[in-house]
């Protein structure tokens, strides 16, 4: 039953995205930037992590900023004020290069376009 919890919250996730990306002008990488920003103050307030253990995957797939958050957190614990910007860097860095590859190979592939 986990994993049909997991798919639901994850699939509810990712509509919500697309219906911004649908229904707005909001580009991709803006839309990311507000799904990382959210997860992020989500992070912060404590609310987040609840959220994941509920849902399992489902929360944690799409990149809502608590890998940054919690990057940041655990490298300010160990190195104190340089984990601010180290913490997010090491976190996130195999997700950051996996979306830029991708990315870079899709374009390659594909004719991508700008909305207007």
């Amino acid at each position: 039953m986990d994993y049909i919890k997991a798919f639901l919250i994850g699939g509810l996730i990712c509509a919500a995205v697309q219906i911004l990306l649908d229904r707005t002008k909001l580009m991709p990488g803006r839309v990311m930037v507000l799904l990382v920003c959210t997860g992020a103050v989500l992070g912060f307030i404590g609310a987040y992590e609840p959220f994941v253990k509920f849902s399992g995957a489902g929360a944690s797939v799409p990149l809502l900023g608590f890998v940054l958050w919690k990057g940041v957190k655990e490298a300010v614990d160990k190195n104190g004020f340089l984990g601010i910007f180290l913490g997010g860097f090491k976190a996130s860095a195999a997700g950051i290069s996996a979306a830029l590859i991708f990315g870079y190979l899709a374009s390659l592939i594909f004719e991508p376009k700008m909305k207007k």
